[in-house]
């Protein structure tokens, strides 16, 4: 007992070891930018003078100003209708797209999991929309979804299904939907790629006994895929939900300027470069951050998911 103790320090030492590198660059790539955002949002520096900022504590979060009237006044990230709506725009459109690009990549992960002539050939080509670069494919559905030469119209409009053409991603109505279905194109196949990695982990065995005992394929995949497959599955969705929850550059692409669809990283980088605030991005970038954080642990308890196993 003794020695095989010796064996595991020794393990766990040699593991940092090799580890140790990789955390020093992490910690000089992102930890120390994220700690000076944290400062910076905790004084009045400009994007001109980053050294000139003062210390104003909390003033760029909430604060509260009288005026000689007697009125008074409420300023701050946390009063601010345009930071809060960017959240509920970030929120849903990741619980809409990440649910979608779920089920989707569900039945094509089972799809490809099953043997058929050609199916190397398919899973490769399943793969191409999210090969592809944002920007690209941004750009592609832009053009696609535009409201004067777009093919997506003129393929409604000749199916009969609309009367008039859409402005997709310039309506209020639409925009959202746009966003939505061009991340679910290009995200569906990240998804189905993590499904099928976890499928193909499953021992052939079962569905062999199952067969023989003739268990219904829905009842089989309710009692016996879903269950094995749930750890590698939650992990898929946060890392698919971290994603979502800072998306960018799609939404920057598609409907820039647009209030109905703008996220909490769109917004911090508006304040942060465009309007000149940028102890008040910076507030923005922390909350982002810290709202990351607390829905990353929610969704590991709620899920009960032990990243320390292997799957």
């Amino acid at each position: 007992m003794q020695a095989r103790s010796r064996l595991m320090r020794q393990r766990v030492r040699s593991a940092w070891l090799f580890l140790a590198p990789m955390l020093i660059v992490l910690a000089a790539v992102a930890g120390w930018p994220l700690l000076r955002t944290i400062y910076f949002s905790f004084t009045d520096t400009s994007l001109t003078d980053l050294e000139a900022g003062r210390w104003i504590g909390f003033a760029n979060y909430f604060s509260v100003l009288s005026m000689p009237s007697g009125r008074v006044l409420y300023d701050g990230l946390l009063v601010d209708p345009a930071w809060w709506r960017a959240v509920w725009n970030t929120v849903r459109f990741a619980l809409i797209s990440v649910t979608c690009e779920t089920v989707l990549g569900m039945i094509v992960a089972l799809v490809l999991n099953a043997e058929f002539p050609g199916r190397g050939f398919v899973r490769a080509a399943v793969l191409i929309p999210w090969a592809i670069p944002t920007i690209v494919s941004a750009k592609m559905w832009q053009w696609m979804l535009n409201d004067q030469f777009g093919i997506i119209n003129d393929v409604l409009l000749n199916l009969g299904l609309i009367s008039t053409k859409i402005a997709w991603t310039a309506s209020a109505d639409t925009a959202m939907v746009a966003v939505l279905i061009v991340d679910i194109w290009k995200t569906t196949p990240f998804m189905a790629l993590l499904i099928l990695a976890a499928l193909q982990m499953l021992p052939r065995e079962i569905y062999e006994v199952a067969r023989i005992d003739g268990v219904s394929p829905w009842r089989v995949f309710w009692k016996v895929t879903l269950p094995l497959i749930r750890p590698a599955l939650m992990v898929a969705v946060i890392f698919r939900g971290l994603d979502a929850l800072r998306i960018f550059d799609l939404i920057y692409v598609l409907t820039p300027n647009n209030a109905h669809t703008k996220s909490m990283s769109v917004f911090a980088r508006e304040n942060l470069f465009e309007f000149d605030k940028f102890a008040y991005g910076s507030a923005a970038s922390t909350l982002l951050f810290l709202i990351l954080a607390l829905l990353t642990m929610l969704v590991l308890w709620l899920g009960r998911v032990r990243l320390d196993r292997d799957y």
